[in-house]
């Protein structure tokens, strides 16, 4: 019997992790910022790379890795002259592509949270430990003289104790060492860590980059992948995250039951948070949360501008036209958006009744709309 695959924080479904993935959508002026650098002689021993999450950040990061090593390559591997390319990529047959992949490129090292054996789950966060063991690695000498890597996805993960450990580091680099710090929130790093950075900065994807990532991901033939374009924000992960459970069918069943606002029917209310109930509904549980949180930031971006986005799901624009249809309803559209945001997150830190805690999202919207209404 195959033992299951551990968890691991960067996995989405079963979309290739970061360092499987070799095409890169979105982030060309990132990429071409890092090559200037690299071409000039002037790579910095430490880069943050930032930006919303799943927008290729850590995807990013592995393919730089995988252009520094390969640079160090014999002759015969055809990338001697690699200060000449026109981008990052390495061929999919290189070598340093299957190790990378595998974990197995010694001058690589990955920071994350680690597997906790007994519990089955991942930790919390990155510790001190984790830390420690990546400073004893950067001991070794550096095989074969390629530079020495380190990924840290995400840095936004270190506990207090392991950001301190960290800044020392990059404070005493060791030589030939490049660091790569992911992080979708970085004002929540040190500024300390911040200070030794030089920053690189993604950008969420274009209608066009995000339609190739999903036919790369897989989901280009899905039926709603127009609306799941709308409802992701330019993120690949979120919209992965989504497909996977069934995100755009999900946002039309919260307009349908929306569309009654204020004075929702019951049933569908009842409908949505059984969905949520159960040890396999976790993912459909938080992306309920977000979904609702993200047709309450619609409604206030309509208020607020005037302008109808294009439509997540049929009958949406006329939801928005409705509950949304005057600048003097935009304050609280925008609080119920706050509201919902932060119960979400505190819901995450305590154990909650998924089912009591989406009743309590239709609940607060349904007295917003009637706010509104008024």
């Amino acid at each position: 019997m195959t033992a299951p695959e551990e968890p691991e924080p960067d996995r989405v479904g079963d979309a290739p992790r970061p360092r499987e993935t070799l095409s890169l959508y979105g982030q060309r002026e990132a990429e071409r910022e890092f090559l200037t650098a690299f071409r000039a002689g002037r790579l910095h021993h430490a880069w943050l790379i930032t930006g919303q999450r799943g927008i290729g950040k850590a995807t990013l990061a592995w393919r730089i890795a995988r252009f520094l090593i390969a640079r160090h390559g014999p002759p015969e591997s055809g990338l001697a002259d690699l200060e000449a390319a026109a981008d990052l990529a390495v061929p999919a047959d290189h070598p340093v592509v299957r190790r990378t992949a595998l974990l197995a490129e010694p001058a690589v090292k990955l920071l994350r949270r680690p597997h906790d054996s007994k519990t089955g789950k991942l930790a919390k966060d990155i510790t001190i430990g984790e830390v420690r063991a990546l400073k004893s690695s950067l001991s070794l000498s550096s095989p074969d003289g390629a530079p020495r890597i380190v990924i840290i996805d995400a840095a936004d993960d270190m506990n207090t104790s392991a950001a301190n450990a960290i800044l020392k580091v990059l404070e005493e680099p060791p030589e030939n060492s490049y660091f790569f710090l992911v992080s979708s929130a970085p004002s929540g790093l040190l500024p300390t860590i911040r200070s030794r950075c030089r920053f690189l900065r993604c950008k969420p994807l274009s209608g066009e980059d995000l339609t190739g990532a999903l036919a790369a991901a897989g989901i280009g033939s899905e039926d709603g992948v127009a609306h799941l374009r709308e409802l992701c924000s330019g993120s690949i992960g979120e919209a992965v995250r989504l497909a996977n459970e069934d995100g755009a069918e999900l946002y039309r069943a919260i307009v349908d039951m929306a569309s009654g606002a204020p004075g929702l029917e019951r049933s569908k209310a009842v409908a949505l948070a059984s969905g949520c109930e159960g040890p396999n509904a976790a993912g459909r549980y938080d992306a309920t949360t977000r979904l609702f949180a993200l047709l309450s930031f619609r409604l206030a971006v309509r208020a607020a501008s005037g302008v109808t986005p294009p439509p997540a799901a049929d009958g949406e624009p006329e939801l928005l036209e409705r509950l949304a249809g005057s600048p003097s309803r935009a304050d609280a559209w925008a609080g119920l958006y706050d509201r919902l945001k932060r119960r979400a997150a505190e819901a995450k830190l305590v154990t909650l009744d998924p089912f009591l805690v989406v009743l309590d999202f239709i609940r607060e919207f349904d007295r917003t709309a009637a706010k509104a209404a008024s």
